[in-house]
């Protein structure tokens, strides 16, 4: 940018970042040349408003300057435990570069100046492809599964293309040509796992550049998957004002506001010389109050001088300017299409038969999960470690299920207990006897301890049990080729309480009651 000094250009680089890893290089290039940076995001969930801090950095870097690519990595968002699925991929990635370049044409930000990238455009060439292996080689399985701890969602057993993530995030690097990378903090381990491997494959070190986490709106990280704590860029100005009316805002708490973070990170960065945080309000409560730096606003809210309503009051304002653009935006009928078509509703499956293009494959609704009382007990005539259960699910007849228990569970204790069955298993003989069904248990790491799960006693045999926010008709059979249930069981668990979860999701009966176990954190098959 004509009139900046290196010097000047490095401020508007680092502004309201939280760390720089090679900050001597970077004074190093600007002194000689623009510099080239790269921001990716892994194509899963619908971006939301936490998007625009991002966003309002990639405006600083533009503002010094810097060439800018953004990533779309659309590969990422299938190697991180397939939170998109293999049908989905194209049209979210559609779905992305519509929706960023809408909220970046919202702030001001000329596209014309940035390269948009698509991961699988050269992520599947032979030399990148030669590069994953020779990574593979001299990376350990330990420093893989460290670096992605804080981005590739965590399961008891990985699998391997969460391993694989983060040397492919370092590649990118030296694939896109640049001089530094910026994300969230929560990729410092990524960020320095690339400064490790990078030159063991002869590729020069980069710069790394690292945001702030942003809380959400309900405190903690805001995030793509827990509605309440954020809101969607497509959101109406009733759904913000509903959300943000909920959002945590405790007086003078300064410390975990997602509401003061977003007003820091987005809003100051974006106003104009002479512009500032202008609240509204009645004479009697202090009257119109206009804030030009942040900090002032910041100590007037920890001072308790700027009530809770007022503030959220006037950062739906300001929300609901950066939203209207890209409202009006996907008002077409072609965007609407693919926002539909990139994030469908779930849709039933029937027997055997693979989701529809477009169906979610990670919903737990396809599971039929129904309560089951035990009404009698046998030992298998083959089998020294495994019962023989009829179990009533209020159908014609009692199912008869196969079960694993008999080190575990005496026959007395399972005779007339209620249990949870997975029904929509494909049947299956195991040691000459038809098994129609699972009976679900929590097992210690070591399988030393193993429990049918608890179901509340006021259940009734044949009721049907579902995860706390997901609603649709499960699969009348689980197809095996797809491996749904073994997929679905990675997220299903106990929690620290004891209680059975799915991604923190409750297991509940129709009258909302939870299942628990006396084992926590603790895997459910």
């Amino acid at each position: 940018m004509v009139g900046l000094t290196p010097a000047d250009k490095k401020a508007l680089i680092t502004r309201n970042l939280q760390e720089t890893l090679g900050d001597d290089k970077l004074t190093k290039i600007l002194a000689e040349r623009d510099l080239k940076i790269y921001w990716g995001t892994a194509t899963t969930g619908k971006p939301h408003v936490a998007y625009f801090v991002p966003m309002s950095k990639i405006a600083d870097f533009l503002k010094a300057g810097c060439e800018v690519t953004i990533l779309f990595a659309d590969l990422h968002a299938y190697l991180d435990n397939m939170k998109a699925p293999w049908s989905l991929l194209e049209l979210r990635t559609q779905y992305y570069e519509q929706v960023i370049k809408a909220m970046l044409s919202s702030i001001g930000v000329p596209l014309e100046k940035l390269k948009f990238v698509k991961g699988s455009d050269y992520q599947l060439s032979k030399e990148y492809t030669l590069d994953v292996y020779k990574l593979s080689s001299v990376v350990t399985q330990h420093d893989a599964k460290k670096a992605g701890a804080e981005v590739v969602k965590q399961v008891e057993y990985p699998l391997l293309s969460g391993l694989l993530y983060p040397g492919l995030q370092a590649l990118d690097e030296e694939y896109l040509k640049v001089d530094a990378q910026f994300g969230g903090v929560d990729q410092r381990k990524i960020f320095t796992f690339s400064e490790k491997y990078l030159p063991q494959l002869g590729y020069e070190k980069r710069i790394h550049f690292m945001n702030p986490m942003v809380p959400g709106l309900a405190g903690g990280k805001m995030s793509s998957s827990e509605e309440d704590s954020k809101i969607d860029l497509l959101d109406s100005p009733a759904n913000v004002k509903k959300k943000l009316k909920k959002a945590f805002c405790e007086p003078g708490n300064i410390a975990d506001n997602g509401l003061l973070s977003f007003v820091k990170h987005v809003l100051f960065s974006l106003f104009k010389e002479g512009e500032g945080f202008e609240v509204n309000r009645g004479a009697e409560h202090g009257g119109d109050v206009t804030f030009l730096k942040y900090a002032d606003l910041e100590k007037y809210y920890a001072d308790d001088k700027l009530h809770p309503g007022d503030l959220k009051a006037t950062v739906e304002k300001y929300i609901n300017r950066l939203l209207d653009p890209i409202r009006k935006a996907f008002e077409s009928p072609e965007l609407q299409k693919l926002s539909a078509a990139a994030y469908p509703p779930p849709a039933k499956v029937k027997a055997g038969a693979a989701p529809a293009a477009g169906a979610d494959e990670d919903a737990p609704y396809r599971l039929d999960i129904r309560v089951g009382k035990v009404v009698e007990v046998g030992r298998h005539p083959d089998a020294d470690t495994l019962y023989v259960l009829k179990i009533d699910l209020a159908e014609e007849q009692p199912r008869t299920i196969i079960s694993g228990l008999v080190k575990f569970v005496t026959q007395e204790e399972l005779d007339q207990r209620l249990v949870a069955v997975l029904c929509n298993l494909k049947p299956s003989k195991m040691r000459g006897i038809l098994s129609e069904g699972m009976v679900l248990c929590t097992s210690n790491a070591d399988h030393t301890v193993v429990e049918p799960i608890v179901v509340p006693t006021s259940a009734a045999p044949g009721s049907r049990l579902a995860f706390e926010g997901f609603s649709g008709t499960p699969d009348e059979q689980l197809n095996p080729k797809k491996k749904v249930w073994e997929k679905l069981s990675v997220d299903f668990k106990t929690n620290g309480d004891g209680l059975a979860v799915w991604k923190d999701n409750f297991l509940l009966t129709p009258e909302g009651e939870k299942l628990s176990s006396k084992l926590a954190n603790c895997s459910i098959k």
